[in-house]
């Protein structure tokens, strides 16, 4: 049951945690933090959706 629901909130927490943390930084640190916690924040969650993916056998 726990991993269904981290599956079902892994694209809805990235999509959301994206758009809101990478301007922010960008605002307070400067656009190269920007850039790194774009970088991060995007792989972390490409790592996540590939991990927790459900591909059909």
């Amino acid at each position: 049951m726990m991993r269904k629901t981290f599956v079902a909130f892994t694209p809805i927490f990235g999509a959301i945690t994206f758009p809101l943390v990478v301007p922010l930084t960008i605002s307070k640190f400067g656009v190269n933090y920007g850039i790194i916690i774009a970088l991060l924040i995007s792989s972390l969650w490409f790592i996540a959706m590939l991990r927790t993916s459900e591909m059909p056998h």
